[in-house]
C-alpha cells in the first residue's frame, strides 16, 4: 500500500479476497435483565480479516472509511463496520461509486460483485425499518430478506445455514 490515502485497487483487492458482506438473522437474551428476555433481530455488518499483522492496513481503513471498528484476536486483525448508519452512509455509497462504476479488471470479482449487491439491497430495507420491532415491519420487507439470505449463501466460501430463519420465516408469514 502506499503511503497516505489508501489506493482504490489495494482497497479492492483486499474486498476481493478478504472482505465479507454479512448479513444475519440472530437471537440475542439480555440476561441482565429480569426474565432474561429474548429479541430476535437482522444484523448487516461489513467486515475485512487478515493476518494480525496487518493491523496498520485495517486502521488505515477504518480512517479512510472514517467509521468502524479494528481490532485483534487469535493471529487475525479485523476491521469490522457493524452499525446501520454507517453501514448505509458510508459503505454503500462507497462501494456503489467506487467498485460497481469501475472497469472489470479494477472491480469486484463477479461473485463478490453479485454478494454485494444483494447485501445492499438488505441494508436498504434494514435501514428503512431502523428502530421498530420485527412485529412492525411489512411482512414484505421480511420475505425479501429472507430470499436475500437464501441467495447470498451461494455467494460464500463457507455458507452456514441460517440458524434461527425458522423463526424469521414464521414472522413473515403471521
Amino acid at each position: 500500500m502506499a503511503s497516505g490515502k489508501i489506493e482504490k485497487f489495494n482497497l479492492l483487492e483486499l474486498a476481493n479476497r478478504d472482505a465479507c458482506f454479512d448479513l444475519q438473522f440472530r437471537k440475542d437474551t439480555r440476561h441482565e435483565r429480569t426474565g432474561s428476555p429474548t429479541y430476535y433481530r437482522w444484523k448487516l455488518q461489513f467486515v475485512i480479516t487478515g493476518p494480525k499483522d496487518s493491523v496498520k492496513i485495517m486502521e488505515r481503513i477504518e480512517k479512510e472509511f472514517g467509521c468502524g471498528d479494528v481490532s485483534t484476536t487469535a493471529g487475525q486483525a479485523r476491521f469490522s463496520v457493524q452499525k446501520i448508519d454507517d453501514i448505509y452512509e458510508t459503505i454503500v455509497p462507497y462501494f456503489t461509486k467506487n467498485v460497481l462504476t469501475q472497469t472489470p479488471s479494477t472491480s469486484l470479482r463477479a461473485s463478490k460483485k453479485k454478494d454485494f449487491d444483494l447485501w445492499r439491497k438488505a441494508v436498504e430495507i434494514i435501514y428503512k425499518n431502523k428502530g421498530k420491532y420485527l412485529a412492525a415491519w411489512e411482512k414484505n420487507d421480511l420475505k425479501k430478506l429472507i430470499e436475500i439470505h437464501k441467495t447470498k449463501s451461494k455467494y460464500k466460501q463457507k455458507p452456514r445455514a441460517g440458524k434461527w430463519m425458522s423463526m424469521a420465516q414464521a414472522l413473515a408469514r403471521s
